[in-house]
């Protein structure tokens, strides 16, 4: 390897400041900052995570290589309703509540202001943005189309909402409510697409969740899974014309989900199995629900028990019920209750997944992510209105597949599993890691997904705290790739997974429960990067602002490159694909990387930094000079380099900054 000698640099200097050889030859300080390779990170010790005080606005905090910058609770009629996700556009952060939506301007991080609260329930009202325009989702039964309160309490209704209620932001103070598009499912999320190629329109892919309303509410709605037309096993795509947002329509309903059957899923955990076995042993009546968000221990209620045992004692001809009756009962309780809710055994053939929970849309590299209940799917999304399915994957250890997130380079994609709907305290000592956890996949050449690894935090959470992986987004770290994550009551992790078989957690943030005696709704329902920030929605506590803070694992030249990526806006189901600026914190991250990761020799990582240094405590020609210098210098370095590709990068990076 040929190494950059302190000589080299030390006469670049000389000539860049036109001083003579025997002239004294001052240098610039060099700050070094310490790294370490990601094999040895080191987390506190005990996890200080574990063992939070409990509470709603007083709960014990654990922070770990983050700062948080403030707090703000939700405004009045906010309050005690659950927060849900969030988009963003230009200085605004926008927040979904059950009750409407919540505008905050958070220009100033340290004390975001509330710019307009809009009451409008509806479940969940997940949002996105594009331009002046707002969509928010809606699926409950409760949803009015005029943003009432009173909700609706019929079965059938005209006054009801379930769909995407379309917004104009133009005044940001005061939201114009100019559309709506009515589904026969709902809309328990969505997802919003701009086609580079068509500057007209904007489409919202559509995921409801809930059952098929009626036809009599709304015409064309099939419940009937062998009806061509069914409402199930499909999603929406929804066309809106950015000049004329009233005009918005349903344009196709893919069935992306064609050929898929059940996907195998996984039984409880070993502790849960010891608790049916007490429960059996103690007399009792327990049986197993499944569901599409994974199996549920239950215990049969006394009404269930009387009923059941009453209905044995009437087919015997006896008149009192006997401990051979309860012997009975407890013995067949499970296949009683599966026939009760009319689960028979398969074959193997039954039909997989009639919806996708989330759709991550990446329109620059034309593929989408879809987490659709049993399966990950990965779609070919370069025709906005006919998405088509290319591959999918499915794991016994996965309940339901929530959202998925690329790489920005589209050759990985992570899946989520939001065990138990999100409900799952799926993070406790005796819950096995990948259960509730993240799957990474590679996407090979031919657009295929290859297994990689799990992540789970690795923070144990009490009984009392859902924890499940949700929602998070990428961090523009250049030539990595980390994540900000949210994990309902299981706080706030970021991880790198550049090694995508070994990720690895190098920052966190953590509450108490909100109550130490019985599950009780909070936790981080989301959390993304955003122009610098970090924003996290808190379901019961409000907005958080945080920054990361330098360590070993991500340095201060990092954390700043990441600083310089700037976008006009964000949604959690709209990938972005984030590009850096030439600028010196661009290099010097590189250069720390290359340290951390052994990519060059000491030496030359040191004269590189001198460099950099010298560069920037000059100026006009004599800064030219010194950036050129330098990177034909690194440039040659790179064929000998370990991490070529990288030392390749740093290289054209300094060049860019020499034709500054």
């Amino acid at each position: 390897m040929k190494n950059l000698s302190i000589l080299t640099v030390l006469a670049v200097l000389v000539t860049a400041y036109g001083c003579a050889p025997k002239g004294p030859m001052v240098q610039a300080p060099v700050n070094a900052p310490e790294v370490a390779p990601l094999s040895e990170v080191d987390h506190p010790t005990p996890d200080p995570r574990e063992g939070l005080g409990a509470g709603l606005f007083d709960a014990e905090e654990a922070i770990w290589n983050m700062e948080l910058i403030s707090t703000t609770p939700p405004p009045e009629d906010f309050v005690g309703v659950t927060n849900s996700d969030l988009a963003f556009k230009g200085k605004y952060a926008f927040q979904g509540n059950y009750n409407g939506v919540i505008i905050w301007d958070i220009s100033n991080p340290q004390k975001p202001v509330l710019v307009k609260d809009y009451l409008c329930p509806a479940s969940q009202s997940d949002v996105s943005v594009y331009e002046n325009l707002l969509f928010v989702s809606g699926e409950g039964f409760g949803g009015r189309l005029d943003c009432g309160t009173e909700g609706v309490q019929e079965a059938v209704s005209e006054e009801r909402l379930r769909g995407i209620r379309i917004f104009d932001i133009s005044n940001i103070e005061a939201p114009e409510y100019v559309a709506n598009v009515q589904t026969c499912r709902g809309s328990h999320t969505h997802s919003v697409l701009k086609d580079p190629e068509d500057d007209e329109n904007v489409y919202v892919y559509v995921s409801g969740s809930a059952p098929v309303r009626p036809e009599d509410e709304l015409p064309g709605c099939s419940p009937d899974e062998d009806d061509p037309n069914s409402a199930l096993f499909r999603i929406e795509v929804i066309q809106v014309p950015i000049d004329s947002p009233e005009d918005a329509a349903i344009v196709s309903s893919p069935r992306i989900f064609e050929d898929l059957t059940k996907a195998p899923q996984h039984g409880l955990t070993q502790a849960e199995k010891e608790r049916y076995d007490e429960l059996y042993a103690e007399g009792r009546f327990p049986f197993i629900v499944e569901t599409i968000v994974g199996p549920f221990l239950q215990v049969a209620n006394d009404n269930l028990v009387k009923a059941q045992l009453a209905k044995i004692v009437e087919e015997r001809g006896g008149e009192e019920p006997t401990a051979e009756d309860s012997t009975y009962l407890r013995e067949n309780m499970q296949a009683i209750v599966n026939e009760i809710q009319g689960v028979t055994e398969g074959d193997g053939d039954e039909p997989g997944p009639d919806q996708c929970h989330d759709i991550t849309l990446y329109p620059e590299i034309g593929l989408a992510g879809g987490a659709c209940e049993g399966y990950g799917l990965l779609l070919d999304i370069t025709d906005p209105v006919n998405p088509v399915r290319i591959d999918a994957v499915a794991d016994s250890n996965f309940s339901y597949w929530h959202s998925a997130t690329f790489t920005n380079d589209g050759s990985a994609v992570l899946f989520t599993d939001e065990w138990g709907g999100g409900g799952g305290a799926k993070c406790q000592e005796t819950d096995p890691y990948e259960w509730g956890a993240n799957a990474i996949f590679t996407i090979s050449d031919d657009n295929q997904l290859e297994f990689q690894s799990y992540y789970k935090i690795p923070g144990v959470q009490s009984a009392t705290e859902n924890c499940v992986a949700h929602n998070g987004s990428m961090v523009p770290i250049p030539g990595r790739d980390i994540m900000v994550q949210s994990w309902y009551q299981g706080g706030i992790s970021v991880f790198d997974w550049t090694d995508p078989k070994n990720p690895v957690e190098i920052a966190f943030h953590d509450r108490g429960p909100v109550s130490a005696e019985r599950m009780q709704g909070g936790g981080s329902w989301s959390v993304y990067w955003y122009n610098g920030m970090i924003v996290n929605s808190e379901i019961a506590r409000g907005l958080d602002i945080f920054d990361l803070k330098p360590s070993p694992y991500l340095t201060e030249n990092e954390i700043a490159a990441s600083k310089t990526v700037k976008l006009d806006y964000l949604n959690a189901q709209g990938h972005p694909m984030f590009e850096w600026p030439s600028t010196s914190a661009l290099a010097k991250a590189y250069v720390d990387q290359l340290d951390r990761d052994n990519g060059l020799d000491d030496t030359s990582i040191m004269a590189i930094r001198q460099g950099l240094a010298n560069a920037d405590a000059s100026s006009g020609k004599a800064k030219t000079r010194i950036f050129s210098q330098l990177a034909e210098e690194v440039g040659e370095m790179a064929s000998m380099a370990s991490d070529s590709k990288k030392v390749s990068k740093l290289a054209n990076t300094i060049k860019d900054l020499a034709s500054m």
